[in-house]
């Protein structure tokens, strides 16, 4: 409930004051909501089977219940709606939320080293960004 609340917020902060564009909500919504699953799988993948550390023993649904609890600033996304407040609130909600997914990893994963957390973190982050900017490519691409 908190990641799609979250993604709410993202959506709704992303279409602007007065503007009820009901496509950007939903288009903003659905992609926060497929971001943060795209990033949830790929930190599972990457902190237990590429970089665990010899204690590791984590289950998908114990991960993604503390990688949700993470997710909860990104509710404050909705002030995005003043345009004029649209960036810093996304740019600080983000670092926000990767703060509170590093130490979300690091306990669900039972890490002993944060600045692994960290880099499995912003492993899962960048390529969760390369796959939605490739889907951003494939369906904003005009079909002749």
């Amino acid at each position: 409930m908190v990641v799609l609340l979250s993604s709410v917020a993202a959506g709704v902060g992303s279409v602007g004051a007065g503007v009820f564009d009901v496509r950007g909500i939903v288009v903003g919504t659905l992609g926060g909501l497929t971001g943060w699953v795209a990033w949830a799988a790929l930190t599972y993948l990457i902190g237990t089977r590429v970089l665990p550390e010899p204690q590791t023993r984590a289950n998908l649904g114990e991960l993604l219940r503390t990688l949700a609890f993470a997710a909860t600033p990104g509710l404050l996304r909705v002030v995005g709606a003043i345009p004029i407040l649209r960036w810093p609130a996304f740019f600080v909600t983000a670092c926000w939320m990767l703060i509170a997914t590093v130490v979300a990893v690091r306990h669900a994963l039972d890490y002993t080293s944060t600045a692994r957390a960290l880099g499995v973190c912003v492993l899962g982050w960048a390529f969760s960004l390369a796959i939605a900017a490739g889907l951003g490519i494939l369906f904003a691409t005009p079909v002749s």
